[in-house]
């Protein structure tokens, strides 16, 4: 689930296209997945693991780097402020980010100190400061790649939920939920159909659904052991929950940056018995295998006797890459977990699809974890908006995604930056990563810039994941990039360097 990468759009009717009309997520997430503090902590390409970002342990539930059910919706403000920053923008340290749907290692929990150069610090006042600015930036632009979800307004939210408050088709009688009838049961019946699978059940977290689905498939095979890859989610941000809370144990087909190999599986040397895989593989670049590959590795999984579970927070947006429907991905697994808010733009929540037994299990547990909410509409609501009007349209940003990316390579590579990456060079999905040779702090500053004096937004937070001066983004392709011409790309991106350049000369 994570990571790294569907936000509210800019003013009420900006917003109201954007929930109604549906634009982007991611990234994890987190989509994209590109929210305030939405990048979780991610492995160098090349590398075989990340750290949590500078600043905070990511406290908030449904959060990012640290945090649980990472990905990309920005959460409260709280936790303990980070020290400050100086004034020529050195690093201050990061709070430990208590908000709840928090992002990067607990929302605002401080990323290298990315506002000391013009706030004054990270701390207290400050740092809140920084954090307007910068969604005042976003929110004013003119021309993004994709809206994030710090961007939205309260008012512009119900705005949007009003418009589908009383469509027949999203559960019927526009009465509220209680405890799950009404429309989060028609959202678990359209998730199921749409997945092919018996049956659904709505989870607050993704971090939740995936916790009980292990454990339940554990009960199940009687093998407390999961395979997973290092890089998952499972494994960077949900704070071991399935060794913590249900006692699980991992282990791990490979530690590259790359999804495993069905030789990998094969090859394990104790039991196991779920094959627990991320789809896509979000802090790896968000890199998938081909279809034949994925076929191969859960055949590879039966032969093992185990059992397997996607976790496909961003599966929805899977089918271009693999060339098939959700339906037959989905056959694939014994169980799938989805979320709705990473490139659906829905305001939280997540699905566990699977056999009918399974899911009446799971039920079961999600009671017992308290996840059985009194009410729950907002979330199913803008969910089954998300599924109907933006789940189309995710193929067409997978298309426009590329060409985003090699604009973006040809700019760096015009511009003569020294070193530069966009990983993969041709993405799987709508978002990927985006590698210069420039602090973190630099780039945010140059951002917010480029947002305040153009009123174009090209990329939001970078972290320094790898050695320093290294710096990653997400970056998440939505309706808004439909806009975008190869061209457009190349001038945002010498408008952004120029404003870099500008920052390190003055820095020194």
């Amino acid at each position: 689930m994570a990571d790294e990468t569907g936000g509210a759009g800019s003013g009420a009717e900006g917003h109201t296209d954007q929930v109604a009309d549906n634009a982007d997520n991611a990234d994890n997430a987190d989509n994209a997945d590109n929210a305030d503090d939405t990048v979780e902590a991610t492995g160098a390409p090349g590398e075989t693991g990340g750290t949590d970002s500078t600043g905070g342990d990511g406290g908030g539930t449904d959060g990012g780097g640290g945090g649980t059910s990472g990905g990309t919706t920005s959460g409260t403000t709280g936790g303990k402020a980070g020290t400050g920053g100086t004034g020529d923008g050195k690093a201050g340290t990061g709070g430990d980010g208590g908000g709840t749907d928090g992002g990067t290692s607990g929302t605002d929990g401080g990323t290298d100190g990315t506002d000391g150069g013009t706030d004054g610090g990270t701390d207290g006042d400050g740092k809140q400061a920084a954090r307007a600015r910068r969604i005042a930036a976003w929110h004013g632009s003119e021309r993004t790649l994709a809206h994030g979800p710090a961007e939205g307004r309260i008012a512009d939210w119900l705005a949007a939920l009003a418009l589908t408050a009383d469509d027949p088709s999203y559960g019927g009688d526009g009465w509220v939920d209680v405890y799950g009838d009404g429309v989060v049961e028609e959202l678990e019946r359209r998730v199921a159909a749409l997945l092919g699978m018996e049956a659904a059940a709505f989870f607050p977290t993704g971090t939740m659904a995936q916790q009980i689905a292990l454990r339940c498939w554990a009960g199940r095979t009687g093998v407390p052991v999961v395979a997973v890859h290092p890089l998952a989610h499972l494994e960077v941000h949900e704070r071991d929950a399935y060794l913590t809370v249900s006692g699980l144990r991992a282990v791990r087909p490979t530690s590259e940056p790359r999804p495993p190999t069905a030789e990998e599986v094969r090859d394990l040397d104790e039991p196991f018995g779920t094959l627990a895989l991320e789809l896509p593989l979000r802090d790896a670049g968000f890199v998938l295998p081909s279809w034949e590959e994925l076929v191969a590795v859960v055949e590879a999984a039966r032969e093992r006797d185990a059992v397997v579970h996607f976790d496909g927070a961003r599966l929805w947006e899977c089918t271009a890459h693999f060339g098939r429907e959700l339906p037959e991905i989905a056959a694939l697994a014994d169980s799938v977990y989805v979320s709705f808010y990473k490139s659906l733009d829905g305001i939280s929540g997540a699905a566990l699809a699977g056999p009918e037994s399974l899911v009446a299990e799971a039920r079961a547990w999600r009671h017992r974890y308290g996840g059985q909410l009194f009410q729950q509409w907002p979330a199913a609501l803008a969910a089954l908006a998300g599924l109907d009007r933006e789940l189309p349209r995710l193929p067409s940003y997978v298309v426009h995604a590329r060409v985003v990316a090699e604009a973006l390579r040809k700019a760096f590579t015009a511009a003569g930056v020294g070193w530069s990456r966009v990983h993969p060079e041709v993405p799987h999905t709508h978002q990927f990563q985006v590698w210069l040779p420039y602090p973190a702090a630099v780039l945010d500053e140059a951002g917010v810039r480029l947002a305040e004096e153009t009123r174009t937004t090209l990329f939001r937070r970078w972290q320094e994941p790898g050695p320093p001066g290294l710096a990653m983004t997400e970056v998440t392709v939505a309706s808004p990039a439909l806009e975008w011409t190869a061209e457009d790309v190349t001038a945002a991106v010498d408008a952004f360097l120029a404003r870099v350049r500008e920052l390190m000369r003055r820095d020194g």
